[in-house]
């Protein structure tokens, strides 16, 4: 059971960036996925979730500026950053979970991925 985070990087206040997490291993397709970041010396925090019936819900601080996608057929949920900023900058990980739906709580996820980076910086 696998979940493998790709895209992040270093860009610019105001860029965009595309984050991606590979499923594999079991169905995922029934589960809630989510996207939590973790800042130095910070928790880990929710950003973004996609319930199985392709619902979404944002922390507040990326209302408006991120997008999160699921594609079943290529097991893949995606996590699409615009207009980004200093404070996006964090490990991002993606998560899912086969026990609750529309949950923002770390301890409801089950399974979770390694982690990429995302730094924001002039």
């Amino acid at each position: 059971v696998q979940l493998q985070a790709s895209g992040g990087g270093l860009v610019q206040p105001g860029d965009s960036l595309r984050l991606s997490c590979v499923t594999s291993g079991r169905d995922f397709n029934q589960d809630t996925m989510a996207w939590f970041r973790q800042a130095p010396g910070k928790e880990r925090e929710f950003v973004a979730g996609i319930g199985r019936l392709f619902t979404t819900y944002y922390a507040d601080s990326v209302k408006g500026r991120f997008t999160i996608t699921r594609d079943n057929v290529k097991r893949l949920v995606s996590l699409q950053m615009t207009a980004l900023k200093s404070e996006d900058t964090a490990v991002y990980f993606c998560g899912a979970s086969f026990r609750a739906t529309q949950t923002t709580r770390q301890v409801d996820f089950d399974f979770w991925g390694q982690g990429t980076q995302v730094t924001v910086s002039s």
